[in-house]
């Protein structure tokens, strides 16, 4: 495949990702968390950086596309991990430990909580959420990324 066509297949692969999440949010109603719209920020960089690196093939451009597609999959993956309960995430988003906390300091943070939850599956396919796909995807568009900085 030639370089051009590499990075505008990397270019849309972001953009349908980004369009999917929009989709869900104003479509489909699923209001994204914290950690969702961290990992639509590096998509709307590989963007940008696609189309600069359409007209101008340069081999940085090309790395920083890896680069935030790369960042965008480790959120992504880290996010599905939180989903999954095998760590923990921020406490800004997630229901932390209540032992020891006194009843006040319980009420002022259920209070202060956000609506959204990072450690709830809005949805989810064949087992994977969104973030997990958001990851999976990702990943395979660093390496379009990477195979158009090899490409001539």
């Amino acid at each position: 495949m030639t370089r051009r066509l590499l990075i505008t297949i990397a270019t849309l692969g972001s953009a349908a990702l980004l369009l999917g999440a929009f989709g869900f949010q104003h479509l489909g109603g699923l209001a994204p968390c914290k950690m969702c719209i961290w990992q639509r920020y590096p998509h709307a960089i590989a963007v940008a950086v696609g189309l600069v690196a359409f007209a101008l093939p340069r081999p940085v451009l090309m790395g920083l596309g890896a680069v935030a597609a790369a960042t965008t999959a480790g959120i992504g993956a880290f996010h599905a991990g939180v989903e999954q309960g095998w760590w923990e995430g921020p406490t800004t988003c997630t229901v932390g430990p209540v032992g020891g906390m006194s009843a006040d300091a319980l009420l002022d943070q259920i209070l202060n909580a956000p609506l959204v939850r990072c450690d709830d599956i809005a949805w989810q396919m064949l087992g994977i959420s969104m973030a997990g796909w958001n990851a999976i995807a990702s990943f395979g568009l660093v390496l379009i990324w990477l195979a158009a900085l090899r490409a001539r």
